[in-house]
């Protein structure tokens, strides 16, 4: 990869670990949501969330700065798609609005675009 020594991988990138902790406190934080969100939004959160490790070691893996840069940008959809979840449980009370989720959220938010910002500019 052209961003990353041959030896690293995109489990070398503080935001690829960051999101993977945020799957697992989205996954926390959503286990005592309501039975009858088994298959919605609790559903729906836990995807999101997976897409964005997902997207980040998909996009380092791939063959150019470019590529990577996409990737962050999908990286960064799935964020906001998960930030618009998170906003619709605490607005039903699922979750309190300083969960653990979202003050994740918020940091891998951060991370991932101060990361696509600094490649992007590289590029130009």
């Amino acid at each position: 990869m052209v961003l990353m020594a041959s030896t690293d991988t995109h489990r070398d990138l503080t935001a690829w670990r960051e999101a993977i902790s945020l799957v697992r406190i989205v996954y926390q934080d959503t286990a005592g949501f309501p039975k009858d969100e088994v298959f919605g939004l609790r559903l729906q959160l836990r995807r999101s969330a997976v897409s964005i490790p997902s997207n980040l070691a998909e996009g380092a893996g791939r063959n150019n700065t470019r590529e990577f840069v996409q990737f962050l940008g999908y990286a960064c959809g799935s964020l906001a798609e998960l930030d618009t979840q998170v906003e619709i449980a605490i607005q039903l009370s699922y979750l309190g609005p300083n969960s653990e989720s979202t003050k994740q959220l918020r940091r891998v938010g951060s991370i991932v675009r101060r990361l696509r910002k600094s490649l992007k500019e590289r590029m130009n």
